[in-house]
């Protein structure tokens, strides 16, 4: 089946182009000339008249008239120039005005130009792109009326203007004789007839490194929220270590989690929570996890949406025991440190955060030296393990066994303890309200952004807590 990605993956794709340094306005440009080229390639003259909204979709059409030079084209922008709702769209909508091209802002159903409409050769239909939502207004749907009635060779931008992109679905649908797609095909038209995609210059990058597009595939926080709906996640840690699972727990609250409970050995429980009152401590049995803690754990673990398990609580056989039979209650969980050596595959709904030495001894694999080529052998072991693989190291890398992205933000200066443990907070607190694969490449994304900050004041000499501290301006997209 023909590769097709969602509205939402592509708009990530757009942002993280922007970030490796091919802009927005780049690829518009790329898309115009590309829809313009289509009409060339069918006709040498005659009259072209674009149907155009105030977005992006918009843009690139406004883009294509500037390309089709010796044609009688005439742009119908569907309001007010005022009201066009990118600078990029806007600038693309100026330019146009140092041409010969008839421009006309159409306020109301009743200024549209039917004999236009009616009687041109072509008509660029470029109202709704990916982003529709909501019920279409009478102007926007007279339009489309017109469009659909007419004898005109029509081409549309990105997607047939009323169709949901990711469903082919639509209230009202333009019916185009030729689709021109951007750099992949949407979900929504699969199977639609005469549809072309065109490459608009989004790099490699864009899709293998996670950026600031993937903050934007989380899902939004919700302004009726209440107390616990944005995330409650446990911390299995401690005894063995005291810090680790304190880090963690503040790394997810950090994150957005609404609560961090820490389930740690009674012989570090109180050291746990007197580190922030903002920490909830469930005190365990024993000096170390042992397997007469499952059944508390068992109890808390219904209350939470995420458990992460492993830091700071050491190697003991009694400690191995209990997490083997602590994962299997989990729906979601996040593994990291001392549980990683003891975990039993396969593993459903867990992210694992290795590093190189732990991932070697958990899968007994060899890992190359080309992060390019550890890639592969991560998505493989993904696939047969069952878990979302976030390998940490200069490069991470992040596989669900049918994806994988790359992440180089972070820096030299977080090998100091207990950055990895503020990583797993951070992915756990994602993962409560995401899929694993996005809360675990956001995840990474986050955790080395914050890193890269706290480096920026404070050098080598940075801290664990200095990258929590940077977490909520790391999330900004």
């Amino acid at each position: 089946m023909t590769e097709a990605i969602t509205s939402k993956r592509m708009r990530a794709i757009d942002i993280n182009s922007e970030y490796v340094g091919v802009s927005r306005a780049d690829l518009m440009e790329n898309a115009g000339r590309a829809v313009a080229d289509a009409v060339r390639k069918r006709f040498d003259k005659g009259k072209i008249t674009i149907l155009a909204g105030r977005g992006n979709n918009g843009g690139d059409a406004f883009v294509a008239a500037r390309h089709l030079k010796g044609f009688d084209v005439q742009v119908m922008l569907l309001g007010s120039a005022e009201d066009i709702k990118t600078k990029e769209a806007k600038v693309k909508w100026d330019r146009l005005k140092d041409i010969q091209v008839t421009l006309t802002e159409v306020r109301s159903p009743k200024n549209l130009d039917k004999d236009r409409i009616m009687g041109s050769d072509v008509i660029i239909d470029a109202i709704f792109g990916t982003g529709i939502a909501g019920k279409i207004k009478e102007l926007e749907s007279t339009a489309m009326d017109l469009i659909n009635a007419s004898n005109a060779f029509v081409i549309s931008v990105d997607v047939p203007s009323g169709m949901n992109p990711d469903t082919g679905k639509g209230e009202k649908i333009v019916h185009p004789d030729l689709t021109i797609t951007f750099h992949k095909m949407k979900r929504g038209l699969i199977g639609v007839p005469n549809v072309r995609v065109a490459d608009i210059g989004i790099p490699e990058e864009a899709e293998l490194f996670a950026g600031p597009g993937d903050l934007q595939m989380l899902g939004p926080r919700r302004p009726e929220s209440h107390k616990g709906d944005n995330g409650r996640i446990l911390v299995v840690g401690g005894g063995a270590y005291v810090g680790a699972p304190a880090l963690t727990a503040l790394a997810a609250l950090r994150a957005g989690a609404d609560i961090a409970t820490v389930a740690a050995p009674s012989s570090v429980s109180d050291i746990i929570a007197s580190f922030s009152p903002n920490l909830i401590v469930s005190p365990l049995t024993s000096d170390v996890l042992v397997p007469d803690d499952v059944p508390i754990i068992s109890e808390l673990i219904s209350k939470h949406d995420v458990v992460v398990i492993g830091m700071g609580l050491g190697k003991s056989e009694p400690t191995a025991r209990a997490i083997r039979a602590i994962v299997p209650l989990c729906k979601k969980a996040v593994i990291d440190a001392d549980a990683l050596s003891v975990l039993e595959f396969p593993l459903h709904g867990a992210i694992i955060t290795p590093h190189a030495g732990e991932f070697k001894s958990l899968s007994k694999l060899r890992l190359p030296r080309s992060w390019k080529k550890q890639a592969e052998t991560i998505k493989k072991f993904a696939k047969e393990s069952g878990a979302v693989v976030l390998l940490k190291g200069k490069t991470d890398i992040i596989s669900d066994g049918e994806r994988i992205k790359a992440n180089k933000t972070g820096n030299a200066g977080m090998t100091v303890g207990g950055t990895g443990d503020v990583l797993a907070g951070v992915v756990g607190a994602l993962y409560a309200t995401n899929s694993a694969f996005e809360a675990a490449v956001a995840g990474a994304f986050i955790n080395g952004r914050a890193g890269d900050l706290a480096f920026e004041e404070w050098g080598f000499g940075l801290l664990a807590t200095d990258v929590i501290d940077n977490i909520p301006k790391a999330m900004k997209v």
